[in-house]
């Protein structure tokens, strides 16, 4: 019985040190003369996985948003005009850095909701103890003028 086992394994392991070597020397010719159309196919088949994925632009309501608690917390000043531009894009880098955050050109899922613009909870059955409520407002008499001075040069905006 163990000399059969042996036998078998000898014969799986030169299958497997063989299969390889033949697999490697196989060759296929095509006789067919659509080889064109063959590699179109392909080329139509890659072109579709190169497919965009998610969200590809942030809503102009949004970007409202976004900006209106920029202003409120003075990383942006000025109107809320809903158009995701370079001055909105620092303003939103320079909140993220200051968070010691990501600084990517999308807004960062905690930097929404620090600035109050997370999910809302508030009507769950234990919302008593969530943090995802809107920060508090603050007045500008409480930042001192060096540091708003900061936030609007760091935003790309003159005040």
């Amino acid at each position: 019985m163990k000399s059969f086992r042996a036998v078998i394994s000898l014969f799986a392991a030169a299958f497997l040190i063989a299969a390889p070597a033949i697999a490697a020397t196989t060759t296929t010719h095509h006789t067919s003369s659509h080889k064109s159309s063959s590699h179109s196919k392909s080329k139509a088949k890659s072109a579709k996985s190169h497919k965009l994925h998610g969200q590809q632009a942030i809503d102009a309501e949004r970007v409202t948003e976004i900006q209106q608690a920029l202003i409120r917390e003075h990383y942006l000043t000025g109107d809320a005009n809903g158009v995701w531009d370079s001055t909105t894009q620092a303003a939103m880098q320079k909140f993220q850095a200051d968070q010691g955050w990501q600084t990517k050109l999308m807004p960062d899922s905690r930097a929404l909701v620090k600035l109050g613009l997370g999910p809302d909870y508030s009507t769950a059955i234990n919302a008593k103890d969530v943090a995802s409520a809107a920060p508090p407002a603050t007045s500008s008499s409480t930042i001192p003028a060096p540091q708003t001075a900061g936030f609007a040069a760091a935003a790309g905006v003159n005040k």
